[in-house]
Formats: C-alpha cells, structure tokens, sequence
C-alpha cells in the first residue's frame, strides 16, 4: 500500500512541473488569429440522433422472463363454525280479500218489513257471463192516527247475458217489476166521506223491459244502446217507450268529431182525465243529434258542441225543431288542487208516466205527459283536491225551462169521485220557470276504511204562471258516513236534510166557491245509521236503523213516512 502511494506522489509532482514550463516558455511560437469558415455548416438527417419514445434492450438478461413460483406453507386449522344461511328482508302482505261472484240477502223488521235480495252471476267461458238479480222490499204499514192502509211493496227480478270479444262487447237483459202503493194520504176533513164511499186506495205498478248494449275497440263507432219498456197500472193506464242511442267519432280533415245520436219514441193512454170523463192519450217521436269538438291545451279543455232536436207530437199533429247549446271547459289552475270548470248546455227532456211514478208513486193515473223544454242550464264552479284524500267542489247554476213538469196536490173532488180524488193523489202541472242554485261538497277517503261526504244545496225559483214552485224545496243536505272498523267490524251513517215546500189544497165544489189554499210542508231531518260485523268471509250480519230521530214528516202533503224503524238481517256470498 505505501508503494503504491509512492507512486501517486511521484507522478503528481512531474506532471506539475511540465505544466509549470509549458505555461512559462518564451520559445512557444503558437499565434492566435481568425478563422474564416468558406462554406456553411448544413446538418443532415443523418447527422442526428433520434431518440426513441420506447427504446430497446438487446439485453438476453432483461429480455428473458423468469418464471416466478410461490409456495405457501398451508395447514389445516380445526375450527366448529358453522355459518347460518342467509334470509331476505320481506314485507308481510296482507291475506287477499276473497271476492265471491253471488250474494244472498234476507232480513225483517219493524212495521212488518221484509227484505231480501239474490245475486247471482255465472262465467260460461273466459268470455261469456250470465248473471240474473232478484229484490223484494215490502212493509205492513203501521203508521199511527191513519185510517186506510199504508203498506207497500216492491219486486224486481233481472236475467242478463254478457260476451267480451277482443274488439267489442256487448250485453243483453230483460227484467220485470211489481210495486204497490196506497193512497193512503187523506186529509181530516174527508176521512168520514172516503171511509163512507168505501174507496180502495191500492194502486199497483208494472214495468217490463229489455234491452242491451254494445261497446267497440279501435273503431270510429264507439256505443250503442237499446230500450224497450212497457209500463201500466190496475187502473187502465198504460205506456211505452222505446230509446236508441249511439256514440262515434267522425273524421272531418284530420280531426275527430265526437257525435251522440238519439231516437226516442213515447206513446201512452189514461182511461180518462182528472176532471173530464174522456181517455187522455199522448205520443211523440224524437231524433236528437249532439256533435261536440274536443280542443286540449296544456291545462285547458274545451269543448264546442251544439244539440239539435226534431220532435213530432203525434198526437197533436205538430213538428218542432229544438236547438241548444252544448259548450263545457275546464281549466287546471293549480294542478289537482284548483280547477275551474263551466259550460252553457240545453236539452229536451223526456217525461214519462214512469219517471213520474218513480220520483212521487201516489200520483193519480189521469196525467197529461208531456217534454221539457230546458232552454239553457248555465253553471260554474271549481273543484279540486285540498289532499291526497279530501276533495271539494263549489257550483252554482242558472236553468231556464219551458214546460217545467211539477207536482201539485189533486183538488177534492165532491163529486164524480175516484179512490183518488180525496186530496189523496197528486198531478203534474207546467210552467215555465227559473232556476237559481248554489251547492257545495266536500269527500273525505282515508286508506279506504273510513269515507265521508257532505253536501248541501240552495235553491231560488222563479215561476210565470203557479203562484209557487210546488213541492220544491228551497235548501236540501246530506252527510254520508262508512267505516270499516277492523276486518270483522262495519259501520256507517246517512243523515238528510230538505227544506220546506209549498203545496196547494183545494176543494172542488160546483156549489161552493172555493179558493186554493197554499200550504207549507215543514223541513224534515232523517238520520239513518247501520252496522254489521262478518262472522266468516261468507257470512255476515247486520242491523238498520231509520228515522232515528222519530220525526213523522211529511214528504209529500198529506203522507206521514213510518217513524223509528229497526231492520236485522244476514248475507251470505257464495260461488258456484
């Protein structure tokens, strides 16, 4: 080692000094001077050096991959852990309701009340039903301080068949009615001469009819309807009516027209007038058609229409042409919650011996039938919903009508007297008249178990020629009330309230002049309640309670309803 740095120190010190003599030689002859470069520079590709963006290895250590091997040193491990099988989260659903295709109901009560009623429906194919209803409700009267009786009755049976086909539908039925209603609504002051004539107060209705409709898919025809009924009394009267009615879609340039068409025939007989022995006879025949335009935008509806009537009274030998206006439109203010709606429509409307018989069964069989004219029913209102489940609605109206049918108490006839001329019947008089109402209602829906609605009406009328508008009232409330208690427990309530209304009494004396008496009916207020409980998914019982506030009104002059009534019963659904 001290050779080797002898050495270094040697060569270190020699090479110091030449470079010391060659810096200081005055003998050294190399001058400095300029180089003047004759041609340019000019680089070539060649000239440079290209480096590559992923260069290569010539390297057989790097290019060669080793094969890597791992080794674990494993060994089993004792263990008792068994893992528990894995289960999915689920909701409990509630047990479906059964739903049966046929009911059975039976049940009695006060004032020997019988009810009952059989369901019935059977599936002949995946497309054909065949279906049939029967309905018995009869009373045995009762009423207290009346002299003649007061019991009534009223059965009803209907046999259907039905087919869906893929494009259409359509249905069949024909059915048969039977009821029976007294006149038993005498006055005081001719108790004694009715009960010295002997008179019969029994006044029987039959209704026979069939008919069918018809419903199309994919087509410009979309409806049609058919009805034929008969309908008559014990007393020699007897009417009936035919109505067809259909529905289509009309493309006129690119736009669809929707049309309604009608053909109404009604033809009728009374043996004879309230006053004059001669036989009373009506008929008419009616075409109407109501073609209407449907524009939508954004949250506007509106529809233009107009309906346009030819009618012919047979009986009189006059035609007529009816036209009226068929405008509605609605409007989404905000959404669901506030929407304003509104129209001006008209229509001539059919009465009928039935639908006078229908609404007041104690009228007299000596009535002159003929339409109503209702020039123009003009309304608004708003309606909407406050939540997901309470929904309102606010309207007023204005009606216009010519030939207003009303009911109006018969005059006592003291001679040429009839079960019915006792003041214990009723007729239908005309007039034109006006018609002002405002109506408000408001429908509660909670998880379908409990629903509420309540309603209430006002009225205005203004007539031309009758000094009142007879037996309409002027305000008229309900209140409706189901609750589903649990799923064996149900109950609910009903509860009406309708004003007072004006009526006329008056005798018919040749001897004796005599002046109408207008009369004013007290408002009424009936409260009504019910509950069951179901005893299995097939059977259930039930309770019925009426009048609960025992009022004896009068709804119409001279005819108390039955007080404070109890009904129990039983249903029972069932399948073939």
């Amino acid at each position: 080692m001290r050779k080797h740095i002898k050495y270094i120190v040697t060569a270190a010190v020699t090479f110091t000094g030449l470079a010391a003599f060659s810096q200081n030689n005055p003998k050294d002859t190399l001058n400095t001077g300029v180089i003047d470069v004759v041609k340019p520079y000019t680089p070539t590709i060649s000239d440079a050096f290209k480096v590559k963006e992923v260069p290569t290895l010539d390297d057989e250590t790097t290019e060669t991959k080793k094969d890597i091997k791992y080794n674990i040193f494993s060994f089993p491990v004792a263990s008792t852990f068994t893992p528990a099988k894995g289960k999915a989260e689920g909701i409990e659903k509630a047990k479906p309701i059964k739903l049966f295709d046929n009911y059975a109901t039976l049940g009695v009560g006060s004032y020997t009340t019988f009810l009952g009623e059989l369901y019935v429906n059977h599936a002949l194919s995946r497309t054909e039903n065949v279906g049939g209803y029967f309905s018995h409700h009869s009373s045995g009267g009762g009423i207290e301080n009346l002299v003649f009786d007061d019991n009534f009755s009223d059965s009803k049976i209907n046999l259907n068949y039905a087919s869906r086909l893929r494009y259409m539908s359509w249905k069949v039925e024909g059915g048969f009615q039977h009821q029976n209603y007294n006149w038993y609504g005498v006055p005081e002051s001719q108790i004694n001469q009715a009960q010295l004539d002997g008179i019969q107060v029994d006044h029987k209705f039959n209704n026979a009819y069939v008919g069918g409709d018809i419903t199309f898919e994919d087509t410009y025809l979309k409806s049609g309807s058919a009805l034929f009924r008969h309908f008559g009394d014990n007393m020699g009267s007897g009417e009936n009516r035919f109505v067809l009615k259909g529905k289509a879609d009309i493309p006129i340039n690119y736009e669809e027209i929707a049309t309604e068409l009608k053909i109404d025939y009604l033809g009728g007989s009374f043996d004879r007038s309230y006053n004059l022995d001669e036989a009373l006879k009506y008929s008419n025949f009616q075409i109407g058609l109501s073609p209407t335009y449907q524009l939508k935008q954004d949250d506007l509806t509106l529809d233009l229409g107009i309906s346009v009537y030819f009618m012919s009274d047979i009986e009189a030998s006059d035609n007529k042409l009816y036209l009226y206006p068929n405008i509605t439109a609605s409007y989404r203010l905000v959404s669901e919650v506030l929407i304003a709606y509104g129209g001006i429509q008209g229509d001539l409307q059919q009465n009928s011996y039935y639908d006078f018989a229908k609404e007041n069964p104690f009228v007299s069989p000596t009535l002159f039938v003929q339409p109503t004219d209702q020039l123009y029913n003009a309304f608004a209102g708003i309606k909407g919903k406050v939540t997901s489940n309470t929904s309102y609605k606010f309207a007023g109206h204005y009606i216009s009508d010519k030939n207003k049918a009303l009911f109006k108490n018969n005059a006592i006839q003291t001679v040429n007297q009839f079960n019915y001329s006792y003041g214990n019947s009723f007729g239908v008089v005309y007039d034109e008249m006006k018609t002002f109402g405002v109506s408000g209602e408001l429908s509660v829906d909670l998880n379908r178990n409990f629903t509420a609605s309540l309603k209430g009406e006002y009225f205005a009328y203004s007539t031309d020629n009758e000094a009142e508008a007879w037996n309409l009232p002027d305000f008229k409330s309900s209140l409706f009330l189901d609750y589903q208690i649990d799923e064996k427990w149900f109950a609910g309530a009903n509860v009406y309230f309708v004003g007072k209304r004006k009526d006329q009494y008056y005798v018919a004396d040749p001897f004796v002049n005599s002046v109408p008496v207008t009369v004013s009916l007290d408002s009424y207020f009936d409260a009504n309640a019910h509950a069951g409980y179901h005893i299995t998914e097939q059977l259930s019982i039930f309770a019925k309670m009426n009048n609960i506030a025992s009022q004896g009104y009068q709804r119409w002059q001279n005819f108390p309803v039955q007080s404070f009534q109890v009904l129990a019963g039983a249903t029972y659904k069932f399948d073939f």
